[in-house]
């Protein structure tokens, strides 16, 4: 087609993630429910090339199931995706998608046969600090995990779908340099926030900003701590981190903030210093056995998240 860990950080892995052969909290946000109704958009290519990218990524999205449209109203993948100027021929890469992944899904029938999806996954030296989690079991599969996800990737993309590849951070291959359009970290901040004294996100976003070309985009989505809320309990072990920690990061790593939008916020989430996000849907993970303080949290929604529009200058 044209185109240190601490339990209540173990049991948010373990709870939302949703990444065929893992549990990451990013993986929330990229699962691998894989739809044939992608096939909907797969249409003659004197059609396909007479849509709008809006076009296109509306035929996308109305294309996945039932569970995956039913994160629309907290994802806003189509005001994300156009906010952060994703079109159909880019060069992608997705931050810890899962296999392809909840954003993956849409992202490749997007991008469309002209473009190329890149997953990017957590070093090897990161993963065994999520250590109530990281079992052998867990680590011995995330040795693969790239060929993993690039057989994934191609087996949703099919012949007419884009081209596909992926690196760990840390270790992105010198020939993809200066080759990416936008960079995607949807809700995947906390734990490079969490875990910065290993410098895992200074090697990050070193990687990013080789990969990227000039004047690339990387696009953030995170669960927001509120400006006021104490720098230890927002450093990301709750999967909460503040605006501005998450700005000066960027901006201390070369970045321009461009912009940023309060499409995916959510008032209602109000958190305190004794809340996790993955009390929340989709992980509801302190209400399993509570029917009454599930409806609760499920009454909230998902988390209050910032969305960030960064720049690597020209």
């Amino acid at each position: 087609m044209k185109y240190l860990l601490t339990s209540a950080a173990a049991l948010a892995l373990a709870a939302c993630g949703q990444q065929s052969g893992s549990t990451t909290e990013s993986s929330d946000s990229n699962t691998s429910e894989m739809t044939s109704e992608t096939e909907v958009v797969e249409t003659n290519d004197e059609a396909s090339d007479a849509m709008t990218a809006s076009e296109k990524l509306d035929a996308v999205l109305a294309a996945q199931s039932d569970d995956v449209k039913a994160r629309y109203q907290y994802r806003n993948p189509k005001e994300t995706l156009e906010f952060f100027g994703v079109e159909p021929g880019m060069t992608v890469v997705d931050s810890l998608p899962g296999e392809p992944g909840w954003y993956g899904n849409i992202l490749i029938p997007y991008l469309g046969e002209d473009g190329k999806i890149i997953g990017a996954d957590y070093s090897m030296e990161m993963w065994p600090l999520f250590t109530n989690f990281a079992t052998e079991e867990f680590l011995e599969n995330r040795r693969s995990w790239a060929d993993q996800y690039v057989a994934a990737a191609e087996a949703a993309a099919g012949e007419n779908g884009p081209a596909v590849d992926a690196f760990v951070f840390g270790s992105a291959p010198e020939s993809m340099a200066g080759t990416v359009d936008v960079v995607l970290m949807m809700r995947a901040a906390h734990h490079f926030n969490r875990l910065e004294e290993g410098r895992f996100f200074t090697e990050a976003l070193a990687d990013i900003n080789m990969v990227l070309k000039p004047g690339g985009i990387v696009g953030v989505v995170q669960h927001r701590a509120s400006e006021d809320s104490p720098d230890e309990w927002a450093i990301g072990n709750a999967g909460y981190v503040k605006q501005s920690q998450v700005v000066s990061v960027f901006e201390n790593a070369g970045f321009e903030l461009v912009d940023s939008s309060e499409i995916n916020a959510n008032p209602a989430d109000q958190p305190t210093t004794d809340d996790i996000v993955w009390r929340l849907p989709p992980s509801l993970g302190t209400s399993r056995d509570n029917p009454e303080l599930r409806a609760e949290m499920e009454a909230i929604g998902e988390s209050d998240r910032m969305t960030l529009k960064f720049r690597k200058p020209e």
